[in-house]
């Protein structure tokens, strides 16, 4: 894990994208499309399990939930997870606005009343995120890569901010495997660029091995 001293020296590095190649970029790209199918068939009997469980939990709601996140250079698209708010969690954000726990454009508290009890299992895990691989499969998203924010979000981001919004989102980052919802916004974009940076297929599938212990032995995830 990176230290303080680090996230500080990241923060006001100029973005370099010479290790962009088209070469990681492709290759990339066909990892994310085997291994997201691969995925998805796999974790088919898991996908029925878990939507059973949102249903018996709450009837009331949908089993999917998708959001309208931004995506690489800006571009729009519908990222999907399992429900694990109640049906009108979004209609209730206006009114929890004044209790956000993270610094920035971000929203997130704690102890959310929204969530619901197998949502509160399932957000522990990262489980709730499993139906992203669909959005890894279309090109939406790739199975490593910054956050995707939302269009409010981006709204009030600074030029430096941005920045995270040059190579595709990811399912998770260097910045889930570095403390997730314990890190405040300004860490987060410092571990994006920092990703960017020392972009390589190898940083990747480290990150998706220390991924697999984050979510056995979450901390931070809420």
């Amino acid at each position: 894990m990176e230290t303080t001293s680090d996230h500080e020296r990241v923060r006001y590095d100029q973005l370099d994208l010479e290790r962009l190649t088209p070469t990681y970029i492709v290759g990339k790209r066909c990892f994310d499309i085997v291994t997201s199918f691969v995925g998805l068939v796999l974790l088919s009997c898991v996908f029925l399990i878990i939507a059973v469980l949102i249903k018996l939990d709450d009837p009331h709601g949908k089993v999917f939930y998708s959001q309208t996140r931004l995506g690489k250079d800006g571009r729009n698209f519908q990222m999907w997870k399992f429900r694990s708010m109640v049906a009108n969690a979004d209609e209730m954000v206006d009114r929890l606005l004044k209790k956000n726990e993270v610094e920035g454009p971000m929203f997130k508290i704690k102890d959310d009343p929204r969530i619901t009890r197998v949502g509160r299992v399932l957000r522990k895990h990262s489980l709730d995120e499993l139906p992203q691989l669909y959005n890894v499969l279309r090109g939406d998203m790739s199975l490593v890569g910054p956050r995707p924010p939302l269009p409010r979000e981006v709204a009030n981001y600074t030029d430096r901010d941005r920045q995270r919004l040059v190579v595709m989102p990811g399912c998770t980052g260097l910045w889930q495997v570095s403390g997730r919802s314990n890190l405040d916004f300004s860490e987060m974009v410092a571990l994006d660029i920092q990703y960017i940076n020392n972009a390589s297929f190898l940083q990747d599938v480290t990150i998706l091995f220390k991924t697999f212990s984050v979510v056995i032995r979450p901390n931070g995830a809420y």
